[in-house]
Formats: C-alpha cells, sequence, structure tokens
C-alpha cells in the first residue's frame, strides 16, 4: 500500500538522478552490524546487545555505533581506541555474510536508469565497507558514484553528503530524488532541497518512519514505479 503525505509535486522539470541509501534500504544489513560487534564485544570482555537495539544504534556513522553500543554496555569510554581497531576488523572479516538484499531492489535501480537517471549511493557506512559490499551483492554496478561516511567532511542528516553527490552527477538537488530509511535521509534531504522518498521496512534507530517528514513511503521496492508516477507525473524523462 502506497502511503504519500505530500500533493504531487507538479514540475515540467524531469528528475535527472537519485540518491539512495544503503543500509536498511538496499541491503538488510542487521546482520552484518551485529556479527562484527558481537566479535569486537567478545573481544574486549563486554556483555553482548540484542539485535533490537543494534537496530536503533545504526545509521549514523561507525563512530557513532562504537560509542553509542560501549555505552550501551555501560563499557569504558577509554576502550573507544580498542573497540574501533576491533570492530573494523572484525567488520571486514564477516562484510556482506550475514546480509540480503531487499526483494525488489536490483530491479528498481535498473527501472531507475532505464529511465535515464544517473545514480549514486550515499550512505554514512564507511566506504572501506561500502564498496566490498555493493560488490559482493551485484549492485556496484547500478550507481555512477559512491560515497560512503567517510568522503566528506560530514554524514547524514547534514546536507553535504547529497549536495556533493547531486554535483557529482551533474544534476540540480530539486531534480534529484533521494531514497531511503530514516530520519537522517529525510533531514538530509530536505536540507539539500530534494524530494524525499523513506522506505518502511528499514531501521530509522528503531522508530516508526512514517512520522518522519518525506514525500512518499514505499513498504517494498514494486512500489517505486508507481509511486514515481503518482508523484512527479511530470518530472520523469
Amino acid at each position: 500500500m502506497l502511503h504519500t503525505r505530500r500533493m504531487p509535486i507538479a514540475s515540467a522539470q524531469p528528475l535527472h538522478a537519485a540518491i539512495i541509501d544503503l543500509d536498511g534500504t538496499l541491503i538488510d544489513t542487521l546482520g552484518d552490524f551485529g556479527a562484527a560487534l558481537a566479535g569486537m564485544l567478545d573481544e574486549l570482555s563486554l556483555p553482548a546487545i540484542g539485535a533490537d537495539a543494534v537496530a536503533r544504534l545504526v545509521g549514523k556513522g561507525s563512530e557513532h555505533l562504537i560509542r553509542s553500543v560501549l555505552a550501551q554496555v555501560e563499557g569504558d569510554p577509554a576502550l573507544y581506541p580498542a573497540a574501533w581497531e576491533a570492530y573494523q576488523r572484525h567488520y571486514l572479516a564477516i562484510n556482506g555474510r550475514h546480509s540480503t538484499v531487499f526483494p525488489g531492489a536490483p530491479q528498481a535501480l535498473r527501472s531507475l536508469r532505464g529511465r535515464g537517471l544517473k545514480l549514486a549511493c550515499v550512505t554514512n557506512k564507511p566506504q572501506a565497507f561500502t564498496d566490498p559490499l555493493l560488490r559482493a551483492k551485484g549492485l556496484d554496478r547500478c550507481f555512477d558514484a559512491v560515497f560512503g561516511g567517510d568522503a566528506f567532511a560530514r554524514k547524514k542528516p547534514d546536507p553535504l553528503p547529497l549536495l556533493m553527490a547531486a554535483r557529482a552527477l551533474g544534476a540540480q538537488p530539486a531534480r534529484t530524488l533521494v531514497v531511503g530509511d530514516s530520519s537522517n535521509d529525510a533531514q538530509a534531504g530536505r536540507a539539500a532541497g530534494c524530494p524525499v522518498l523513506l522506505v518502511t521496512f528499514g531501521y530509522n534507530h528503531g522508530e516508526p518512519v512514517q512520522a518522519v517528514d518525506a514525500d512518499a513511503y514505499l513498504n517494498s521496492w514494486s512500489e517505486l514505479d508507481s509511486t514515481l508516477g503518482r508523484l512527479f507525473p511530470a518530472r520523469l524523462p
């Protein structure tokens, strides 16, 4: 079922590009996060955390995740350097093994490209994790550009990554669709001046994504084409 918040955005100017989030949007990576964090916590002799806690904490970059996990298990903040090193090592070792592409995501990306849109993946995940994951899942060739969380001076929800990605794609922000799963994506998109779609099957820090300001919500990737037709009837090539 399609959920929309705003009236269709009428414009004679077509969409030229789309910027897509990764974790919780294209790929369900909670298993990877959980496995890497479990290895890190065990190595530091700290208690484990559950999947629900992981889902609440992911999305704001690895630095924020590790500090939040240490706080969650009442670990000494001074452990952060060791935790960071352990997490990086464990994540690189299992990257992609416990994750799955959301149904319909590859087809949706191909549909966007078929419409003539340039595509970028913009994520708060480090570039060293992002590139191998996209390759492993066969999604890397769908994108004209890929930017990890360490590509720019600031991460989402700051608009900088989206503005820089739109520039790299040669598109104006107002003609660049943003698709994500969280308030980070929506806030960055709104601040950048982009139309925003949010998927409902992602993480959003454990909160209902329908409470976040967006132009529409997708319950599955199969709804993308009909949603674009309803929201942007005059804006597709």
